[in-house]
C-alpha cells in the first residue's frame, strides 16, 4: 500500500544510520536509538527483520552491533521496504476480494500499478545515495570521526 509505516521509516533511517556511520565497529542499537530517537521496541524488531533477511549482519559479544550484510551502494530503499512488508501484519486492503466491481476492476488496479511505479524509483535509490544527500546536508558521521589511522 502506498503508506509509510513507521516500522519502515524506522527502519529505512537505522539502515542509513548503520552504513552513514559506520566506522571500524559495528553501529550499536542503543547509538541509533540516540542518534535517531527510534524507540528500542521499534528499532530491534526491524534490525531482527534485516538480519534474518541478510541486509544486514549482526555481531554479538560486548562491542557488537550491526553491519551492512553488504556494499552500501548495494541496498536500496526499496530492498528495506519489502523486507519490512513482510514482517509487518497489517492486512492489504488491496488483496481482499470484497469490493464494487469499480474498486476491483478500475480504483485497486490504480492504486496497484502506482505502487509499482513508486517502487521502482525506490529501487533506484541506493542508501549510498542517501548517505551523499546525509554529507551534503551538513550531516556529520560520527563513524568518520572514530576512526583511528594511527600505524
Amino acid at each position: 500500500m502506498l503508506r509509510l509505516s513507521r516500522k519502515t521509516l524506522f527502519a529505512i533511517e537505522a539502515v542509513l544510520d548503520i552504513a552513514y556511520h559506520a566506522g571500524s565497529e559495528p553501529v550499536q542499537s542503543r547509538e541509533i536509538t540516540r542518534r535517531q530517537g527510534i524507540p528500542r521496541r521499534y528499532l530491534e524488531q526491524a534490525l531482527q527483520s534485516l538480519v534474518r533477511e541478510g541486509l544486514l549482519v549482526g555481531v554479538r559479544g560486548p562491542r557488537g552491533g550491526y553491519r551492512l550484510a553488504k556494499e552500501r551502494r548495494r541496498i536500496t530503499v526499496g530492498d528495506v521496504i519489502r523486507i519490512i512488508r513482510r514482517v509487518e501484519t497489517a492486512e492489504d486492503p488491496l488483496q481482499e476480494a470484497a469490493g464494487s466491481q469499480l474498486a476491483q476492476r478500475v480504483v485497486r488496479p490504480l492504486w496497484q500499478e502506482l505502487q509499482g511505479e513508486l517502487m521502482n524509483r525506490l529501487d533506484q535509490v541506493t542508501i549510498d545515495d542517501l548517505c551523499v544527500r546525509a554529507n551534503g546536508a551538513g550531516i556529520a558521521s560520527e563513524g568518520r570521526t572514530n576512526l583511528d589511522f594511527s600505524i
